[in-house]
């Protein structure tokens, strides 16, 4: 990535501007390196934006959000190795750094945190988080480990930054309460702020995976959303999204929302949406449909 020049231990590292750089953004590798940034701050309100890569628009709202609602703005890029159950999809997660750092610097991110396994997991993954409840439904059904890897993780970004405001996409919704649950477990000096889905103009939700779609699929995908927000019931909707295809994971009604995770190809998508007041409980065969 020769685009990127990160920092030795004792000093953060300026991008020199360019024609097509309005911002200079400084990175860190390290925790060490934060605090002695954060010495030289004196910054009233941090705000962090935790992602994987591969941004969107979706991310960049939290962006905006975190600029808008504090002094300084965080955002750090880490592929979260404990939090994939399929080494597969650990693999194939997309990895687009150059584009991620012209996006974030675009945006006036203050800084971007970068840091490698060795930085977050000195301990080799033998200290982790566990959930007992929450963790066990949707996504943590199918998934074993994978709230115990993101909770681990953002337990340990939250505990480097010690940001005022952190900032979670309501696609991920389960995530966000039980990071929210976390937070409010352990007494931790963060707000965990949810920030609404963001769609493409097809109704699909904006996803890192999406990229990896065919065109085909893409042309598809967004009949998930269009399905899971139909108002049927949760047995009509789950054959609906089987009649058009989709490998069917879950459709559950949980917090007022209901919950989807299919698989389109070979990528999973997630979506959820707030329930419809009208929306009958009733199974009706009849509603299924061929896409």
């Amino acid at each position: 990535m020769n685009r990127i020049t990160t920092t030795n231990q004792s000093e953060s590292t300026n991008r020199e501007p360019t024609a097509e750089t309005v911002h200079t953004m400084r990175i860190i590798t390290t925790s060490g390196q934060w605090r002695h940034e954060l010495a030289t701050l004196g910054a009233s309100s941090i705000g962090l934006v935790p992602t994987m890569g591969a941004l969107h628009e979706g991310h960049l709202s939290l962006v905006r959000r975190s600029r808008i609602e504090n002094d300084i703005t965080v955002v750090s890029i880490y592929v979260n190795p404990t939090q994939f159950n399929n080494p597969h999809d650990l693999d194939s997660y997309p990895r687009t750094l150059d584009d991620d750092y012209r996006l974030l610097e675009r945006e006036g991110t203050d800084y971007l945190y970068l840091p490698d396994y060795h930085c977050m997991y000195p301990d080799g993954y033998r200290y982790r988080l566990h959930e007992i409840e929450l963790s066990t439904i949707l996504c943590g059904a199918s998934r074993p480990g994978h709230f115990d890897g993101v909770l681990s993780v953002v337990l340990k970004l939250l505990a480097a930054i010690g940001p005022h405001r952190a900032y979670f996409g309501e696609k991920d919704y389960q995530q966000y309460l039980l990071v929210d649950g976390m937070v409010k477990a352990f007494q931790l000096p963060t707000a965990i702020v949810p920030c609404p889905i963001l769609r493409e103009s097809s109704g699909l939700a904006m996803s890192s995976r999406n990229r990896l779609l065919s065109s085909e699929e893409k042309r598809k995908a967004p009949e998930f959303h269009r399905i899971l927000d139909s108002g049927t019931s949760i047995e009509g909707i789950r054959q609906n999204l089987e009649a058009c295809g989709f490998i069917v994971d879950y459709v559950e009604e949980h917090f007022g929302r209901v919950f989807g995770a299919v698989v389109l190809g070979h990528v999973r998508l997630i979506d959820n949406i707030p329930r419809k007041p009208e929306a009958r409980q009733e199974c009706f065969g009849s509603e299924v449909h061929t896409c």
